[in-house]
């Protein structure tokens, strides 16, 4: 397999033909010529990886055909070759937007290790352009989601069935995986969209705090409360109320917030009147609702109201080559930011971001890659550029006993035979099991009827 295809470009027969003879040796197709407008019309017939040329070519200037290259065929990296090796000469070159440049007489080895850099360059500049188009294709009514793998493709054709309705919504998935993206995406392409948006984090906010905030309050109704406040449900009427981290919510104002769900208006702290609102509430959580029910730390009835329909949003880990799109956006992102001509990554950076499990999801992604903007020395990313965790990663082949080594499944998957492995090791015994597992008994018995399994104690 041919490493690319060079074409060279001197008035020099004879230097034409030998590089002809020499550069096949080590992997490379070769075409030549003796004129500038004989290569401008190869490089318009065909598909040529990089360009060899002499800085003077008779009358004509290797130079001026270097700059019409780079005007017309940027992908194309030309390399110069030149007998005058100074200062000024380097200068030129660079200026005219020259990869590289050899000067004579022409060491064969080091032509060819410009040659494959210079190809090397051309095919990561095709696989960047190819990344960016992915990701353009990818602005469509759910803009600001990008991914094109299956679980992906899941989560646009649940959003598109249900964008235009009012329902409650409740997005699931890990820490970072990018929850309140969809929540965005979802109220921009909603005809809510021209009315506000407004998030507040439940963890964040102190309980004392989070009452007044969501409901507003009036005047004089504590200590601090000068001025009347108006809340979030009421300043997001219209539009949509994010709920983020709703599993952190207070058990105290859990029957607050369901009440407002129920009646759809709310009483401010300390106020007398109720105050009708038009939301659409979006909810979302990484922590498991089910099992905090089970402990009496969820309300229930809040959690069937607000779980109306419900978007679990996938690890990275199961994405696929959705990692490389991803990673290809925060490039361009980070590299504007931070005013650098950063392009993309080398394959080998690539292929170690494509390995790593990524426990930190998205968000996790985009720290990596700002980090490594901020580090590169190059027009793309290399893998000394990468985090230590990311470029040491080896893929364990720790597995469970008894398993497929070829076998790959979902995380619910591996979880329920953990659980069954357990239950078999305590003997049956489910308060053992439950305790092994850091879980209630309650729990335990849930998700052993999810599995068709008995859940009565031996």
């Amino acid at each position: 397999m041919t490493k690319g295809r060079i074409l060279v470009v001197d008035d020099d027969r004879s230097l034409c033909e030998t590089l002809a003879v020499a550069l096949p040796k080590h992997g490379f197709t070769v075409d030549w010529c003796t004129a500038p407008a004989d290569a401008i019309e190869v490089l318009g017939a065909s598909d040529v990886d990089a360009v060899v040329t002499d800085l003077r070519l008779g009358t004509a200037s290797g130079l001026d055909l270097c700059a019409c290259i780079v005007a017309d065929w940027p992908e194309v990296p030309v390399v110069l070759i030149t007998a005058f090796g100074t200062l000024d000469t380097a200068i030129a070159a660079i200026r005219a937007g020259a990869y590289d440049f050899i000067t004579k007489p022409i060491a064969i080895d080091a032509l060819v290790v410009a040659l494959e850099r210079a190809v090397e360059r051309r095919r990561l500049r095709t696989e960047v352009a190819s990344l960016r188009r992915a990701v353009g294709g990818m602005q469509g009514r759910f803009g600001k989601l990008l991914g094109s793998s299956d679980a992906m493709r899941g989560v646009y054709d649940l959003l598109e069935r249900i964008v235009d309705v009012p329902a409650s919504v409740l997005v699931t998935g890990e820490s970072g995986t990018g929850k309140e993206v969809v929540a965005r995406a979802l109220h921009d392409a909603s005809p809510r969209r021209s009315h506000p948006f407004v998030a507040i984090n439940c963890s964040a906010v102190p309980e004392a705090l989070l009452e007044s905030e969501l409901f507003g309050h009036a005047r004089g109704a504590f200590t601090d409360a000068r001025s009347p406040r108006t809340g979030l449900f009421v300043q997001a009427n219209g539009g949509t109320l994010l709920l983020d981290e709703v599993g952190d919510m207070p058990l105290a104002l859990q029957p607050k917030l369901l009440r407002a769900l129920q009646e759809r208006s709310v009483r401010p702290v300390g106020g007398d009147a109720e105050v009708p609102f038009d939301v659409r509430i979006v909810a979302t959580t990484n922590r498991d609702l089910r099992a905090l029910i089970d402990e009496q730390r969820f309300r229930e009835d809040l959690y069937f109201r607000l779980n109306v329909i419900a978007v679990e949003m996938p690890p990275l880990r199961a994405r696929g080559g959705d990692v490389l799109v991803l990673a290809q956006h925060f490039v361009d992102l980070h590299a504007a930011r931070a005013g650098k001509r950063v392009t993309g990554m080398s394959p080998a950076a690539a292929e170690r971001l494509l390995a790593y499990p990524w426990p930190g999801n998205v968000r996790e992604l985009q720290n990596c890659i700002e980090r490594a903007i901020a580090l590169t020395r190059h027009d793309e990313i290399q893998v000394d550029d990468l985090p230590q965790s990311v470029r040491s990663f080896k893929r364990s082949h720790v597995l469970l006993a008894a398993e497929d080594p070829s076998e790959l499944v979902p995380l619910e998957v591996v979880e329920r035979r953990y659980v069954l492995r357990v239950v078999e090791a305590a003997g049956g015994n489910k308060s053992l099991a439950a305790q092994i597992l850091g879980i209630t008994r309650k729990t335990l018995y849930r998700k052993l009827e999810e599995y068709g399994e008995p859940s009565d104690d031996s």
